[in-house]
């Protein structure tokens, strides 16, 4: 009877073994699909990383904060960072009321006043500006004096049309 009792005991070992032994095998290969396919994700990943860091680097060109040849022109000033300082200058025109006298268009839904301001070198800006239904853009260049007042002119301007 002991020795029946060993004998099942064993057979019933060796099954559980044997059992354990192929899923452990289907285990490790499932793991190692999804291994794969994770590592197949993370090329991917990457890659748009990788393009839109390119991207971004493509919109910094035109910048002054890149561009350290235009940043040396305001190394005699006490300017910490010349593109907040010119930017707040630009804003500052907006807070007159009437439309801004920066922007050649009389606004027709309200007052056009200037939202976004892009600083591209040492001399010029390109800006757009609103009334809140129709839009458009200016290209401005601008001075920064010694006593840091700033000048600007508008050099050029454009009105979208809607179309309807």
């Amino acid at each position: 009877m002991k020795t029946k009792i060993f004998l099942y005991l064993f057979i019933f070992t060796a099954l559980i073994s044997l059992y354990l032994f192929v899923s452990s095998g289907k285990m490790a290969a499932a793991k190692d699909d999804k291994i794969i396919a994770l590592q197949d994700e993370v090329a991917v990943l990457k890659d748009s990383v990788q393009k839109s860091q390119l991207s971004v680097l493509d919109m910094q060109y035109f910048s002054l904060q890149n561009n350290d040849d235009a940043l040396a022109y305001y190394d005699h000033l006490a300017i910490e960072d010349p593109t907040r300082y010119i930017s707040d200058k630009l804003l500052e025109t907006n807070e007159k009321s009437g439309d801004n006298p920066l922007i050649p268009y009389e606004g027709m839904e309200s007052d056009f006043k200037i939202n976004r301001i892009k600083l591209l070198n040492h001399k010029w800006i390109i800006a757009d500006f609103s009334d809140g239904k129709y839009w458009g853009e200016l290209l401005i260049k601008y001075e920064l004096k010694d006593d840091l007042g700033v000048d600007f002119t508008m050099m050029d301007h454009l009105l979208y049309t809607r179309s309807q």
